[in-house]
This record gives structure tokens, sequence and C-alpha cells, in this order.
């Protein structure tokens, strides 16, 4: 009887991994679009848990730092399979996807190989910002609500844009949610609720953020600093991918010159045409981060960004979803997120701007930003079919 019992739970599993995996590989396009396959594949199709269910994780994922897609699934395999099954669902969700964008880390020696000029990318970076501009656009749209959003949307924005160092991103969004609280007119924002939480994550959230920032100290060595820099982005950050870039492109470009400009906004507008989630860009920039270390010391490189900004976001929901019902209860948390979310907007448009001076203003490349943004507005065109169109155009013209 027990084996039974066994035997259909891992079968059960078997399926939800498998529905994953589908999710994995038509998810394109960011948080929102990455839902609406959640909601077609794991609630209508397969009823694991309930409309109503999946917009609370939503919520919920939208108030913790981290990769706001993937804590959802995530959250969705611990609801159904506890931690192990969320441990695995993660892997299923991400590894895919980090594969290919550690590989892309090698785009630059593979070209050289075949004596093709890198030029032939020059196009992906403006078409990079066409992806980041049309992200502010909906995100700017949807949360800009009242004066008090559009004051934070372009304090935001101007902040970041003449404060370009890291601690200035989780500033403005500190800046948003506190104000947005102080502003509030609701009553009873931290009323009381009795929370017994699963201590041991945090303890282990708490340990690689500060052993690792302690490391970095005592130690210059490029794959600590790495791991430090992109564990750091993964829970300063609330939102998706887009809302990281601005951070990583500041510190890994600016600061510490581990990648050229064009090739971070070459790495991050060819994760646009790849399924999962955006953070897997993390991979791409720690592999090109250690290139000049060898083959198997860029793999290692890739490998740390990818687990370095993932493992904080998981980490914090194994922390928070077995108290999430008690947990939004407190209304303060709901009120913040406003705030939160109107300056992480401003942040984005911001970079957009950024990206687009350091990508350069010449005809061209205002063309392909202008185009990019107009397709993906109008929904007429794949995310994979705009990304191989403008490679071809690179090469070719």
């Amino acid at each position: 009887m027990l084996k039974q019992v066994q035997d259909g739970k891992k079968e059960s599993w078997r399926r939800f991994l498998k529905d994953v995996l589908i999710c994995s590989f038509g998810a394109y396009g960011g948080p929102e679009a990455h839902y609406g396959v959640f909601t077609d594949q794991l609630v209508v199709k397969k009823n694991y848990l309930s409309e109503e269910e999946l917009v609370e994780l939503i919520a919920l994922t939208g108030i913790l730092p981290g990769p706001s897609s993937t804590q959802t699934i995530v959250a969705i395999g611990h609801k159904l399979g506890g931690p192990l099954l969320a441990l695995l669902t993660m892997l299923v969700w991400a590894l895919p996807v980090l594969v290919v964008m550690s590989g892309l880390s090698f785009l630059g020696q593979f070209l050289d190989r075949l004596h093709l000029s890198q030029e032939g990318l020059r196009y992906i970076g403006p078409m990079a910002v066409g992806f980041i501009a049309v992200a502010a656009y909906r995100l700017g749209k949807k949360v800009i609500q009242d004066p008090m959003t559009l004051m934070l949307f372009f304090f935001g924005g101007i902040f970041t844009y003449f404060f370009r160092v890291p601690w200035s991103y989780p500033f403005v969004l500190l800046v948003g949610g506190i104000t947005a609280i102080l502003l509030s007119k609701e009553q009873d924002l931290w009323n009381r609720v009795k929370l017994y939480p699963p201590w041991k994550y945090f303890v282990a959230f708490l340990f690689f953020a500060l052993g690792s920032l302690g490391l970095s100290y005592l130690w210059d060595n490029v794959f600590i600093r790495l791991f430090e820099s992109f564990y750091r982005y993964g829970y300063l950050v609330i939102g998706g991918g887009q809302v990281v870039i601005p951070m990583m492109y500041s510190e890994l470009v600016d600061i510490h010159g581990y990648l050229t400009g064009q090739e971070f906004l070459t790495g991050f507008g060819l994760v646009q045409g790849l399924p999962g989630p955006m953070f897997s860009f993390s991979a791409y920039a720690g592999g090109m981060a250690t290139r000049d270390y060898g083959t198997l010391l860029q793999i290692l490189g890739a490998a740390i960004g990818g687990i370095g900004i993932f493992l904080p976001g998981l980490l914090l929901i194994f922390f928070v979803y077995p108290v999430w019902e008690k947990l939004r209860e407190i209304k303060g948390i709901k009120v913040s997120l406003k705030g939160i979310t109107a300056v992480a907007s401003g942040l984005i448009a911001a970079a957009a701007v950024i990206l687009m001076q350091k990508s350069g203003m010449a005809v061209d490349n205002v063309m392909v930003l202008l185009i990019t943004s107009v397709l993906l507005l109008s929904r007429k065109l794949p995310a994979p079919v705009l990304v191989a169109l403008v490679l071809l155009a690179g090469f070719l013209l």
C-alpha cells in the first residue's frame, strides 16, 4: 500500500515537472507574459491550483526580492510537494535557458574563430533597449494611478540616471515603499499576526549574503566578487529581469569593466529571444566576466552568475511561502508595493535612456529601437523571430 502511494506521488511529480518544462519552453517576454503561460498550463489545463490562488502567489512574489515569475512557479511546486518538489521545479524551469546563456558567453570567441566580425551583433543593443522601453511603458501604464505614483516614477528615473551606483537602486525602491506607506489613508497597516516561519532558510539567506560580502572584502578573488555581486542583485531587486538590468550594467560595465556596454547589451538582447526566466542573463554576464581565465573557469563564472542570482529568491520563497496565509493579512506590505512598482517603472525608463546613449544615437540604431518597440507593442512578431531578424540584419547590412 505504501509503495503504491509513493509510486503515485512520483508519477504526479513527474507530470507536474513535465508541465513546468512546457512552461519553461513557452515563457517569453518577462513576468507578465510568464503568468499567462502559467494560467494556461497550470490552472486551466491541469488545475494544479485555482486562478485566485495564482493571483495571490503573484502578489506575494511581487513583494519579495528576486525573480518574481520564478518564485511564483517555485511556490506552486512548494504547494504541491514541499521544498524538494519546489527545488526540482526551479531546476526544470531555469536550467535549460541558463545552459544556453552560458554557451552564448562564448559567442565572441566563436565568431573570432569563424573570422566573423562582432559588428554583426551591433543592432542587438538598440533592440534590447526597445524591449526595456516597452517594459517601462507597460509597467508605468499599469502602476501610475495618481500624482503620488507619477512623482515616484520620475523620482526613480531621475535619481538613478544621475546616480549610477549600486546603492541607488535599493535606495529608491525603499523610498518608494516608505512613501506609499506614509501617504496611505489605510488604517491599521501593521496589524499583528502570529507567524511560524522556517527560520533555517532565512539563516541560510543571511549566511550567503554576509559571508560572501565579508569574503569579497577580505580576499580579492574575481569569483568571490562575482558571487557576492550576483547574490546581491538577487536580493535587492523587486520585480523582473528588466529591473535588475540597470544595476548590473552600472556595476559590471561602468564600475568593474568586466564586459563592454555593447557586449552587455548583446547578451540582454539575445535573452529576449529565449524562453524562461530573464534572470538567466546572469549566466552570460558571469561567463563574459571570466572569459580571460580559460574555458573551464569561464563555465564556472557562468555557473556562479546563475546560481548567485537565483539562490536568494529561492531561499526567501522557501522561508516566506509556508507563512503566506498569515503574512498576506498585513496591509502595510501590500500598500508599500504601490510605491515600489512606481519607482521601479521609472528606474526601467531611465535604464532605456542610459543604454540607448551607450549604444549610440546613430540613425540606424534609432530605427531599430523604434521598429522593435512598435512590433512589441503590436504583438505581431514573436520575440525569437525579432531577435533572429535583427541578427540577420546586422550581418547582412
